[in-house]
């Protein structure tokens, strides 16, 4: 069982999200301001949708945190839905068209809904705004040693510069289309031994590659220089890695990618069938974002602090902040002078 876990519960048009973080030490300052930082940025409006114009995103903490400092206790947090009130009471016909790509087909198969609507309020990438806050939380926890994580768009619709990726996003928009793209994340600040090779569910790069293939419409990833390295001689690999070797942190700057996939609910109908009648159908279009890839790259860092935490937590053990620096300060480090030589301090 990992040393910091967490839960979520709740719907996209429910009353609220919430979420229950365990294993995060005594001693962390944390206020709700500092979640909210991290939540204003999963509202950037680039590419956003309607939804983002409805909601202003707070997180109350009402569990695991007195005197502006974690406990030690399980942490409680809750993000009220505005739009819920829109909805509440309001007579919603049954949705029986599924979406191609979306998790609406296989979960009424695999759930024997006769209604799409109780997937896709869970598998809206509305959840992602709890999983925003429990990595705030995660990063407070980081940065008492020093540790940040960070995230850039590479790419938007194959696009890279600023200008061109806005005018893809219109476009698109224009076209009824959506856009994804491509995001680096930097972790910075790691020390060597987070994660194992000895066990294939400890290993880092793993860990953080199951958290961030959770996340709605991510595909892909790739450390280091990923997918460039099956075409290399092995001697040209050297420091090519991305900071995980072996599943261990090795005191690199810990660099990954990941891809995102358009988001498949489009203005422009699709053609699909309809379960209710068995007979050809097109999509009934509601309300996404043409490009979330902008608003992704906080919800990135959310997932790789939760896992970098984690893994930082059972390394050094403790129940306290101030029982882990000092674990902390002995730790080895490496600094990098170049792709094939290091030197410890």
């Amino acid at each position: 069982m990992s040393t910091i876990h967490y839960m979520t519960a709740g719907e996209s048009h429910g009353p609220a999200l919430t979420a229950i973080l365990e294993g995060l030490p005594a001693g962390i300052a944390i206020d709700e301001a500092l979640i909210r930082a991290d939540l204003a940025r999963r509202q950037i409006a680039l590419g956003a949708g309607g939804r983002m114009a409805i909601e202003t995103d707070y997180a109350e903490i009402v569990a695991g945190v007195m005197a502006g400092r974690t406990t030690g206790a399980p942490i409680a947090l809750r993000i009220l839905n505005k739009n819920h009130e829109a909805w509440k009471g309001k007579e919603v016909t049954a949705l029986t068209t599924p979406r191609p790509g979306h998790a609406d087909f296989a979960a009424v198969v695999k759930y024997g809904y006769d209604d799409i609507r109780p997937s896709l309020e869970r598998a809206s990438a509305r959840e992602t705004a709890a999983r925003v806050a429990v990595g705030a939380c995660c990063r407070a926890f980081l940065t008492e040693f020093g540790i940040s994580v960070s995230c850039r768009v590479l790419e938007i619709g194959g696009e890279t510069e600023q200008a061109k990726i806005e005018a893809a996003i219109a476009a698109a928009s224009a076209e009824g289309e959506t856009l994804g793209g491509i995001l680096e994340v930097t972790a910075k600040g790691l020390p060597v031994g987070l994660g194992s090779h000895v066990s294939p569910e400890r290993r880092l790069d793993a860990c953080l590659a199951a958290a961030l293939l959770a996340l709605p419409a991510m595909k892909g990833i790739e450390f280091g220089d990923g997918f460039a390295l099956a075409r290399m001689k092995g001697t040209e690999t050297r420091g090519r890695m991305g900071g995980s070797t072996g599943g261990i942190s090795d005191g690199d700057e810990l660099v990954f990618r990941v891809a995102m996939k358009p988001i498949p609910t489009t203005k422009k109908a699709q053609p699909t069938v309809d379960l209710a009648t068995g007979q050809p159908a097109q999509t009934v279009y509601e309300r996404s974002d043409v490009c979330p890839v902008p608003r992704a790259a906080v919800i990135l860092e959310a997932a790789t602090c939760i896992v970098l935490a984690d893994a930082l937590a059972a390394k050094l053990g403790g129940d306290s902040i101030a029982e882990m620096k000092p674990r902390f300060a002995a730790l080895p480090r490496t600094q990098t002078l170049s792709a094939d030589k290091k030197v410890f301090w």
